[in-house]
């Protein structure tokens, strides 16, 4: 009986197929299909469903507008053969994270792609970027911010958000009704029959928080990126938008993430060094004086960089600027800072494209915060030591 039984479980990150759909035919292309990373929040932590074979389950999402088609097919079900056995609640449990108005006919879900060339993206636009692809050449993407006050986005957002079950580990829905949350989206502007029309890409959830007397506190929430524009560097531009947008706000005291992961701090390290190039303290010309007060407050000043991830930042800008000074030798530099440009060389890739979402921003913090300042500061104090000692060498020889 037991061996029997267990031809009815079913893995539910394969049997669960997802969609972003454009065009009716991308409904019956296995190429646009992808699947969850995770899916124990629902279906426990051995990710399985019992009661079906052949069990498929369809979430499938117009491109712009996120409207829904919801499906459960299966070959047999176990109650077809033993009666005294209850398969899983299937419908009960996808209905339970899905918001109403989904639709489970796949004829009226097509129809529905007649409706996209109506949807345009939310709020205020902060950034255009473009992406070479080998195929399609040149595509453009548009990063907006938007807030619950923009009429019709509070219920994109509740579809919107139901991809976070999916791919981030720990991920739960936010309040969407409180006022100090900030929304930030990626879209792709693509052609359809001579019309412009827009896809989603990704977005980032951001609460101000107030900052005693006048000011506040961004914290980075949430940050995903949907898997087909995964790796095309998405998650950069992203975070690189939503740091410029806030340093641009004098009530800005600094910005921060709640309970980053590994993978997010040095996406986040990226785009915070490259930030710093900007700035006149961290002129190449400046660097042979040695790290300067001057670094700190600018950087404290205009990147509002929070205490903890300044030396982070300034180690990632350091080591890029010292590989590339002329007469910097790869023997010149002691074995400490080697292994770690090293590290950093071949994660430089990674940092540049946006990462599987489940690495960006979790809930579960990967460790406290005292414990990653003391990480930092003791990589920091290694990086200045060989940095003072290669000025010195270069003094020398001048």
């Amino acid at each position: 009986m037991e061996k029997k039984l267990a031809e009815y479980k079913c893995d539910t990150n394969e049997a669960l197929s997802l969609k972003l759909v454009r065009f009716p035919e991308d409904v019956d292309d296995d190429g646009t299909t992808f699947h969850p990373e995770y899916s124990h929040q629902l279906f426990g932590d051995d990710e399985v469903a019992f009661g079906y074979k052949g069990l498929q389950i369809q979430l499938f999402y117009t491109a712009g507008n996120l409207s829904t088609l919801f499906k459960v097919k299966y070959s047999l079900k176990v109650t077809d053969t033993f009666d005294c056995v209850e398969p899983d609640d299937i419908e009960g449990k996808i209905r339970g994270i899905i918001p109403a108005g989904f639709t489970s006919n796949t004829d009226d879900f097509v129809s529905l792609l007649e409706k996209e060339a109506n949807f345009k993206p939310f709020g205020t636009l902060l950034h255009t970027y473009t992406v070479h692809n080998e195929e399609a050449g040149e595509l453009t993407y548009q990063i907006h911010k938007a807030d619950i006050t923009c009429p019709g986005f509070q219920e994109y957002h509740e579809r919107l958000q139901t991809f976070l079950m999916w791919f981030i580990e720990t991920a739960s829905f936010i309040d969407s009704d409180d006022d100090r949350w900030d929304f930030f989206l990626v879209f792709e502007k693509y052609n359809k029959d001579g019309e412009t029309l827009y896809a989603t890409v990704g977005y980032m959830t951001v609460y101000n928080y107030y900052v005693y007397p006048d000011k506040t506190r961004p914290r980075v929430s949430q940050m995903l990126i949907l898997p087909p524009f995964q790796g095309e560097g998405h998650g950069a531009q992203l975070l690189e938008a939503v740091h410029r947008f806030y340093c641009g706000l004098p009530k800005v005291q600094d910005i921060t993430a709640e309970d980053p992961s590994e993978n997010y701090v040095k996406l986040r390290d990226f785009v915070l060094s490259k930030l710093c190039q900007s700035l006149p303290a961290f002129a190449v010309d400046k660097l042979p004086l040695g790290f300067s007060d001057e670094m700190v407050k600018e950087a404290q000043d205009k990147l509002k960089i929070n205490k903890v991830w300044y030396h982070s930042a300034v180690n990632y800008h350091l080591i890029s600027t010292l590989m590339h000074c002329e007469g910097i030798q790869p023997y010149e530099i002691t074995e400490p800072l080697g292994v770690f440009v090293q590290k950093n060389q071949r994660e430089l890739a990674k940092m540049k494209k946006c990462l599987r979402p489940e690495e960006l921003v979790s809930h579960m913090g990967q460790m406290d915060t005292r414990t990653q300042h003391e990480e930092l500061e003791k990589s920091y104090q290694i990086i200045v030591e060989d940095y003072r000692r290669i000025i010195e060498r270069l003094a020398s020889q001048a």
